[in-house]
C-alpha cells in the first residue's frame, strides 16, 4: 500500500507522462491530498486500466486539496528538449495549483525549479506516495483525452488507441502518410 505523503508540511505530488510519444504534449500533474487520503487501489497509472484510472481521477477530482494539469506542446519540446520540457510542465503544474505547497515531491530522479519549495526527487514514487500516483494518474488520463481528441482529425495515426507513442502501426502511418504538426521533428519517428 503506497504512504500517503514524504513530509508532515503542505507537499504535493508531481509526475508527466509522454515523454517516450513521438506526437503530443508532454504533460504533468501536481496534487496536494488530505493527510487523512487513503485508498488501496491508487498506483502508478501505468500500472491500471483506462477503466480504473477514470474511475480513481473522478476520486482524485473529488477530494484533492488542490490540484492542477499542463500540457507542454511540441514546439516546446523540440526547442527546449523532453527532459526540460517535463520538467517544465510539472514546474507549471506546481505553480498553477491555487494552494501553495510547502514541499514537493517529484517522480524520477532528475528536477529543478527556481521556486523556493524545497523537493526531494523519489524513483518509482509513483509506486510509493498517493500524491503522486495521483499525478500519474490526472496526467495520464488528461493526456490520453487529448490524444483521442487530435485523434478525430489524425485517425490515419491511430492515438486514441497508441495515444502517440512508438508502435509499429503508428511508425508506418509515419512512413506512409508523413508528419503532422502534432509530432515531435527533434525525435526519431521511423
Amino acid at each position: 500500500m503506497l504512504i500517503n505523503s514524504y513530509s508532515n508540511l503542505i507537499e504535493c505530488g508531481t509526475d508527466e507522462v509522454g515523454r517516450g510519444c513521438l506526437a503530443g504534449p508532454v504533460t504533468a500533474a501536481a496534487v496536494i491530498l488530505p493527510k487523512d487520503f487513503k485508498n488501496k487501489e491508487l498506483t502508478d497509472s501505468k500500472k491500471l486500466s483506462k477503466k480504473k484510472r477514470e474511475f480513481l481521477r473522478k476520486i482524485i477530482i473529488e477530494e484533492a486539496i488542490d490540484y492542477s494539469v499542463i500540457h507542454v506542446d511540441v514546439k516546446t519540446i523540440d526547442k527546449i528538449n523532453i527532459l526540460n520540457a517535463s520538467i517544465l510542465a510539472m514546474n507549471k503544474a506546481i505553480a498553477s495549483l491555487r494552494k501553495k505547497p510547502e514541499f514537493i515531491i517529484v517522480d524520477g530522479n532528475k528536477f529543478y525549479t527556481k521556486n523556493k519549495i524545497p523537493y526531494k526527487c523519489i524513483v518509482k514514487g509513483d509506486l510509493k506516495y498517493m500524491n503522486i500516483a495521483a499525478a500519474s494518474i490526472l496526467a495520464k488520463t488528461s493526456r490520453d483525452d487529448l490524444m483521442t481528441f487530435l485523434s478525430i482529425k489524425n485517425s490515419h495515426y491511430n492515438w486514441k488507441k497508441n495515444n502517440g507513442y512508438p508502435t509499429k502501426e503508428h511508425k508506418n502511418a509515419i512512413l506512409k502518410y508523413g508528419i503532422t504538426e502534432h509530432h515531435r521533428k527533434s525525435f526519431k519517428l521511423f
